[in-house]
């Protein structure tokens, strides 16, 4: 579990998965560095993070070299689709991991942990993200996509919110895992931490056990869709509103093929544009039942906006200026949204070398079975759910 770093030590953090009797102390919106509670001040603290950043940097630029460099390792080996098709989420979540074992183990792990800027790197990427995403492309050719994103969503979330209820969690934490399951995994997560306030270790366990569950994933639906006899279609619905990450998503459609990859992006992407959505709902359903206190006043406008996490707002509007500019530029402008995509790669990259720079075996274990349970359980609805959408939406799909 990450440290709380406004906590004596003697005052232990609770478990994750149980409600916090002092309150939420410090929330995953707080602007605090992660290293705060390391005792560095000043020079120090700033040579430490200037140490991590090296650290990140050179990981991410380490998984651009293996994802560029491998494909041609092994081109002509039995291998050779594999190593194609293994994207840099993969590479960059395994470095991040080793990452963590060589700082744990040589011992300055805490003092550089203020350069594992996950939630600001991957909310940079998102924005970035909008900027490929065509809304007229996607209001007129994922109609099936639309539905099955509505209902899943819908589906997945008020199962894994009443699973989380009836193992005893905390609210927040059952909005968190409710979102990321259901929706896209870590951005959902923090979308929702910010809407309901969740404290950061919250944040950071969510966003473990999301990342435990999507690695594999990635390699077990494309060989489960091959087993079970899917079209390309069905079986990229299937992966596109199953796998919690984006990157991973596009991972496991790779493995699976181009048509796949296509319509397992589409479904995702559907996801993401409804995570907004679910910001607002949670956002307003915090504010005026969860955190309102007996006889307090009625929250306004103006608190629903303070909670609502703005980088979605950054997300639909790189969506609308890159569809306005391409409908300008035609053909021209197409160099310059590849630009924009590959800063989003770098973006992503360096959020996901971090996630695996943040992870902690330790909070997995200090937080109990019941989350773990309570997220296994919606994984599997989740797959079930999806697979009888995907089979019926997409059974006819030509696209």
């Amino acid at each position: 579990m990450t440290a709380d770093a406004t906590r004596p030590a003697t005052d232990p953090v609770p478990p994750v998965g149980t409600p916090d009797p002092a309150g939420p102390p410090e929330t995953a919106a707080d602007p605090k560095p992660a290293a705060a509670g390391t005792g560095l001040r000043g020079g120090a603290f700033w040579a430490w993070t200037a140490v991590g950043l090296v650290v990140v940097f050179a990981l991410a630029a380490l998984t651009r070299y293996l994802e560029q460099s491998v494909p041609g390792w092994f081109e002509g080996t039995s291998v050779e689709d594999l190593a194609a098709a293994v994207e840099y989420p993969v590479y960059a979540i395994l470095l991040g991991l080793v990452g963590n074992i060589v700082v744990t183990v040589t011992g300055i792990r805490d003092r550089i942990a203020a350069a594992f800027r996950t939630e600001f790197f991957i909310k940079t990427g998102l924005v970035l993200l909008g900027a490929s995403i065509n809304l007229s492309v996607i209001a007129s050719a994922a109609g099936p996509a639309i539905a099955q994103a509505i209902l899943l969503i819908s589906a997945v979330f008020l199962f894994t919110w009443w699973l989380a209820g009836r193992f005893g969690l905390d609210d927040r934490l059952r909005a968190l895992l409710a979102s990321a399951v259901s929706i896209c995994g870590v951005s959902a997560a923090i979308a929702a931490a910010g809407a309901v306030r969740a404290r950061r270790e919250q944040l950071a366990y969510t966003a473990s056990l999301v990342i435990l569950f999507a690695l594999p994933s990635i390699f077990i639906l494309p060989w489960l869709a091959d087993v079970f006899g899917l079209t390309p279609a069905v079986a990229g619905a299937w992966i596109g509103g199953n796998i919690d990450t984006t990157a991973a998503v596009t991972a496991a459609g790779a493995l699976a093929g181009e048509e796949t990859l296509q319509i397992a992006s589409i479904v995702k992407v559907t996801q993401n544009a409804l995570m907004g959505v679910v910001a607002v709902a949670l956002t307003a359903y915090f504010a005026y039942k969860v955190d309102r206190t007996a006889g307090s006043a009625r929250p306004g406008v103006g608190e629903l906006w303070r909670r609502f996490p703005k980088f979605v707002l950054g997300f639909i509007a790189a969506s609308v200026i890159a569809t306005i500019y391409l409908q300008n530029a035609g053909s021209d402008g197409r160099a310059v949204i590849g630009v924009v995509n590959d800063l989003r790669t770098w973006f992503l990259i360096l959020a996901f070398v971090s996630i695996g720079l943040e992870f902690r075996v330790s909070s997995l274990r200090e937080a109990g079975w019941r989350p773990i349970a309570v997220f296994a359980s919606a994984t599997v609805f989740n797959l079930v759910v999806a697979l009888a959408l995907a089979s019926l939406l997409f059974r006819d799909f030509a696209g």
